[in-house]
């Protein structure tokens, strides 16, 4: 069975991010793209514009030392620009570490991520960590 276009998308965009690339994760990114974060904590809010997205996801190596990775688990996709990840995050930071799964709802026009709704199990434990 054939990839879906967008699924395909998706999944280069996670295996780049794994990588450090930010380069690649550019080139899949609208430039208004906006990157939403749920909770309370100091590394949520809404990134607005792919600089902001970029830096974001800097941050996040930055404030774990490097140990935050992301495992895709499994895709979504509707057909019409929408596709759903689920994975699993892990990273440590100042003593804690951090084990969870989660997922984010991407938007796709054309062949770029415009939108992305970021999904956690547990608020506390994700606020907890990062704060």
């Amino acid at each position: 069975m054939t990839e879906h276009p967008h699924a395909a998308l998706v999944r280069k965009g996670y295996e780049a991010f794994s990588r450090g690339d930010m380069d690649t994760l550019r080139g899949m990114m609208a430039a208004d793209c906006t990157h939403h974060v749920p909770g309370d904590s100091p590394m949520s809010g809404d990134f607005k514009g792919i600089d902001a997205a970029l830096a974001h996801y800097a941050k996040m190596a930055e404030e774990t030392g490097g140990t935050f990775r992301v495992e895709l688990q499994h895709l979504f996709v509707d057909g019409r620009g929408h596709v759903l990840s689920v994975h699993r995050s892990t990273a440590e930071r100042g003593g804690r570490t951090f084990d969870a799964p989660g997922g984010i709802l991407f938007r796709i026009v054309g062949d770029k991520i415009t939108d992305l709704d970021e999904c956690v199990e547990d608020l506390d434990t994700v606020n907890t960590f990062w704060s």
